[in-house]
């Protein structure tokens, strides 16, 4: 008597996919003999349990019924970074060797962007819950590989510098560069100092770090200096840098004027091709103003004033004065002494009522309230032994309001290759790098606190940064149309033809803010919240109901919704 039945049967295939076998089973008596029907192998896996299961006689139900997932991981933010890397070629531009110390920098650079919260120590733990290490074949990663590409990336900085540089400079063109410093933790690093403290943590630990960018704001290179190093000293390196490394036979640097003074500015002058943009310190602007060169009558019928003077011979001047700007200062100054006034006004009542004694114990009250607030050089102060008097001086008041709203650009460039409204404006794009600061040190990219101990790891923490906002300068363009971001690129005709007017936000932008929905009707995001919108793309992995161990799985990615294949679709448009 012969019977038959039909089953499939999974044949293990080394590291490859199983092979999936429709065979016939034929009983003779005590003897079962196989013949293989059909190879299955081809078939999604959810078409092969379905035979399986009508062979097995089973009712069919919903697909899910069949399948458990059994690992879900956080992917879409990955994709979104990893799509803008290989729009940037960002990994060639690592390194144009592949290597695993390269794909842990990619990786570490793309960490910087998802989980900008984790230290290094847990990176590798918050990049498990998504497909960041999957995708890159660092499933094994150790917190230790990490700090050995950090020491393999710093070696490399300069030639990855080189790259940007001639993706994003060019000869003649802009190059704007910034000082700022993040405080330390710890007490070991050589370069953490006590210095002038951006983060306004006084007292602490720091390092300084200069940024530069294009005209556009776009990062291309950073160092980092001691925590006391000045502003006007981080300079000429950056220039020599501009040069030698990256090539540029001329540039125009553009730094704010606690950066480039006149050290700094004579240095230049005897480079060939190197011109600057920068403005006058108030201690200058006053000086001219005292010397009768800028007359506040001036301005009554136009902003803007193009002089030339001795003390700045073969530059160009651009007297600017802001109405608004000045209202703002004005007031301002007025609430401080206001404040300053009645701090004072308490410690004149503590020493006529005895409570406080002593010339010495009287300055020491005096100088932190003055100090407090900034204002001392407005007041006249009388401390004695028993009395102590102050009075508000407003023959100094009023010359400081005098120039209120008013500042100066200074520049070499010739009339004929810029002109004064340019070179304002260009002189404003320093807000470019001042937003790039806010980006790597705020809620985006956490720079700070720092928490290295050796020098070479600081450098490349902050290294791995300036690539991280590299990478995300790039992604925030793109989705600029599902942002608050203003989509208005580039100086508008009116812009220009008023550069010191405040700059306004276009109408669409303005729009966006105040209804927090674009024009489609859907909300407007953050960058931040867009990524996290992405991250629930999961990528689930699911293997049939009451598999064996070892059995085959596979993957099912969730459908993007509209709003995040829109997202993915805008940075296919990043170029470089």
């Amino acid at each position: 008597m012969l019977l038959c039945a039909m089953h499939i049967d999974t044949v293990p295939n080394r590291n490859s996919r199983p092979a999936y076998l429709l065979r016939e089973s034929v009983r003779e008596g005590k003897r079962v003999r196989k013949r293989t029907l059909a190879n299955l192998s081809s078939l999604p896996i959810e078409q092969i349990e379905a035979i399986r299961r009508v062979l097995r006689g089973e009712r069919l139900g919903p697909v899910g019924d069949g399948f458990e997932c059994i690992a879900s991981r956080h992917h879409g933010h990955v994709e979104a970074v990893r799509t803008a890397m290989a729009r940037l070629g960002f990994d060639k531009l690592v390194d144009a060797k592949s290597s695993r110390a390269r794909d842990f920098v990619v990786a570490m650079v793309a960490g910087r962007i998802i989980a900008p919260e984790a230290s290094k120590l847990g990176m590798v733990g918050a990049w498990a819950d998504t497909t960041l290490c999957e995708d890159l074949g660092l499933a094994d990663a150790h917190e230790d590989e990490l700090y050995d590409a950090m020491d393999w990336l710093i070696a490399r900085q300069g030639a990855i510098e080189k790259r940007l540089a001639a993706r994003h400079l060019k000869d003649g063109g802009l190059v704007l560069f910034d000082l700022t410093s993040s405080y330390f933790e710890g007490v070991t690093c050589p370069l953490a100092k006590r210095g002038y403290s951006r983060d306004r943590k006084p007292g602490t630990l720091q390092v300084n770090y200069g940024l530069m960018t294009d005209a556009r704001g776009c990062p291309v290179a950073v160092s980092v200096f001691d925590g006391n190093t000045g502003d006007p000293k981080t300079l000429l390196p950056q220039v020599e840098t501009l040069k030698k490394n990256f090539g540029l036979a001329s540039l125009v640097m553009v730094g704010d004027r606690g950066m480039i003074s006149n050290v700094q500015i004579e240095a230049m002058r005897a480079m060939d091709g190197i011109d600057w943009i920068t403005a006058l310190k108030s201690g200058a602007i006053a000086k001219l103003a005292d010397a009768g060169v800028l007359q506040m009558d001036l301005f009554d019928e136009r902003n803007l004033i193009s002089l030339t003077h001795d003390d700045y011979p073969g530059e160009r001047l651009v007297a600017c004065r802001n109405p608004p700007l000045a209202r703002l200062r004005a007031a301002k100054r007025q609430e401080l002494l206001a404040a300053t006034t009645v701090e004072l006004d308490k410690i004149k009542a503590m020493v006529m009522a005895g409570r406080l004694e002593g010339r010495d114990r009287i300055g020491v009250r005096v100088g932190k309230v003055i100090g407090k607030y900034k204002v001392a050089k407005h007041f006249d102060l009388n401390i004695e032994d028993g009395a102590f008097r102050f009075a508000v001086n407003d023959q100094r008041v009023a010359a400081e309001a005098a120039l209120d709203g008013l500042y100066v650009i200074r520049t070499s460039v010739a009339k004929e290759d810029m002109s004064a409204e340019a070179a304002v404006l260009n002189y404003k794009k320093l807000a470019e790098a001042e937003r790039a600061f806010r980006t790597l040190k705020g809620v985006d990219l956490h720079v700070r606190p720092i928490r290295h101990r050796l020098e070479d790891r600081v450098r490349a923490h902050i290294f791995l940064s300036m690539l991280a906002y590299y990478v995300q300068w790039h992604m925030i363009q793109a989705w600029a149309p599902l942002t608050f971001k203003d989509e208005a690129v580039g100086d508008s005709a009116a812009r220009r033809r008023n550069p010191v007017a405040p700059a306004k936000r276009s109408k669409a932008a303005l729009h966006k803010v105040a209804t927090r929905t674009l024009a489609d009707g859907t909300p407007a995001m953050s960058f931040g919240r867009l990524l996290a919108h992405l991250a629930t793309i999961v990528r689930n992995t699911l293997r049939p109901t009451g598999s064996r161990p070892g059995e085959a799985t596979f993957t099912l990615t969730t459908r993007p919704n509209p709003k995040q294949a829109q997202a993915l679709d805008l940075l296919a448009t990043i170029t470089v």
